[in-house]
């Protein structure tokens, strides 16, 4: 699921190509990354947020469009001017790799916010897994957006941060705590525990649960605290789940989410059809054929470019994993990152997770807005089972890019820790060009 250090090698390529042009029109102007490729919690699909300063007095969106253009970096028709929106910005899709990207000016607040998430991944060593298949979760399901009517990923990951903070049993700070038992916590509270009516989140000072009447004194006149209140740690008085309409659908998935995973630990999956050809974390998290073809490619195209040398202005600082895309182990280099390591990932049962979770104790805090109907079923202490590194959480997590079409393709095998007999076929088949991203 992790980044492969070809993914990472092909989105530099984007940025040093719309550098280029940057530079060519403002010698002096400065474009730096921020957002998920800046900390390394991308996944295959998910865009390149760009920031340029320098000095102007309005952002000149406009020229950068037109420069973009007549150097042929975008696809034809992919470039959008957003200049109405709150914070303006340029919109396209890379015509040789089909990354999409955003590109704004003088807007301090996202490089802020990445190195405050670099800071949480440091204290935390748990919070990459946890982020990354969370957002592949939401993403099958077009959750994954504001504007699709989901939460945004930075909302994504303080709600995983505030999870960590406040968790009352374990130390959220050591890399052998159980993976699987705090992913279905994290769902526990969240799709059914947290009081979404009265309560807020607040990061800063330890992190805490506030209501929601004591936000609103630091908020700007005239706005109230959302459903999914976070306060921003960065900038008082701002709500970050401010726009996410739709964060009560994301409470359903979570919900249902909860449901299945503890469903799939209790005695009788054993007697289920599937059993055999599905793994756990597979019943809510998928990867199409067209994704692992797509990664296929990019492991082709930039397996040469995997280990470039550092970048002069070092601004691209992403940690890449001594690994391929397919799980080969190749020649060692350097020490592998932390989350390169083998984790065992087990899943608790609902009788566990009822009597000592986060969630749990959180109702008591906050209150919980939700009865549910679907008791709990009952299960043994604990079902293992174990991701292969050097992936951390899936082998091959992946990707709703279109596929560009004309790339070379391979026909070697494919194995998947984390799949279902629909997924993946013995040989790789040619894509179909179309969205990559599982429906769910």
């Amino acid at each position: 699921m992790s980044p492969c250090p070809e993914e990472a090698a092909m989105r530099r390529e984007v940025v040093g190509r719309i550098e280029t042009v940057v530079k060519d029109l403002w010698p002096a102007a400065d474009v730096q990354i921020f957002g998920s490729f800046s900390t390394g919690l991308y996944l295959p699909t998910s865009d390149i947020d760009l920031v340029v300063f320098g000095k102007w007095e309005r952002p000149p969106l406009q020229l950068l469009e037109q420069a973009l253009r007549k150097h042929n970096v975008a696809e034809p028709g992919s470039i959008k001017v957003l200049d109405k929106a709150t914070v303006p910005i340029i919109k396209l899709t890379d015509q040789e790799t089909e990354v999409k990207v955003d590109i704004s000016f003088n807007m301090e607040t996202g490089v802020r916010a990445a190195e405050f998430i670099k800071n949480y991944m440091k204290k935390y060593s748990l919070l990459p897994y946890l982020i990354l298949v969370l957002k592949q979760f939401l993403l099958q399901r077009d959750l994954n957006e504001v504007f699709t009517g989901g939460i945004s990923s930075y909302s994504l990951i303080l709600m995983a941060i505030s999870f960590l903070q406040l968790h009352p049993r374990i130390d959220a700070r050591r890399a052998d705590e159980n993976l699987g038992m705090l992913l279905v916590e994290f769902f526990e509270l969240y799709g059914r525990n947290f009081n979404y009516l009265k309560t807020g989140i607040r990061i800063k000072e330890g992190g805490a649960y506030i209501a929601k009447e004591e936000i609103m004194k630091a908020m700007t006149s005239g706005y109230r605290p959302s459903m999914l209140c976070i306060e921003d740690p960065l900038l008082p008085g701002n709500d970050v789940g401010r726009s996410s309409y739709g964060a009560m659908q994301v409470k359903q998935v979570f919900d249902y989410a909860y449901i299945v995973l503890s469903h799939a630990v209790s005695p009788l999956a054993r007697s289920y059809p599937n059993r055999d050809s599905e793994s756990t974390l597979g019943r809510i998290v998928k990867v199409t054929q067209e994704v692992i073809d797509y990664r296929r490619w990019i492991k082709e195209k930039w397996g040469g470019k995997a280990h470039p040398a550092p970048d002069p202005d070092n601004r691209v600082k992403i940690k890449e994993r001594v690994s391929t895309c397919d799980g080969e182990q190749p020649p060692r280099r350097d020490p592998e990152p932390p989350y390169s390591q083998r984790l065992p990932l087990s899943l608790p049962s609902p009788q566990l997770l009822s009597s000592g979770s986060s969630a749990s104790s959180v109702s008591s805090l906050s209150g919980s807005d939700i009865d549910s109907d679907t008791p709990p079923c009952t299960a043994p202490g604990v079902y293992q089972f174990s991701l292969q590194a050097p992936t951390p959480l899936l082998a091959s997590l992946p990707a709703a890019l279109p596929l560009p079409a004309g790339k070379p393709q391979s026909t070697a095998s494919r194995t998947l820790v984390m799949t279902t007999n629909t997924q993946v076929r013995g040989r790789g088949a040619r894509p179909v060009v179309g969205p990559l991203g599982s429906r769910a």
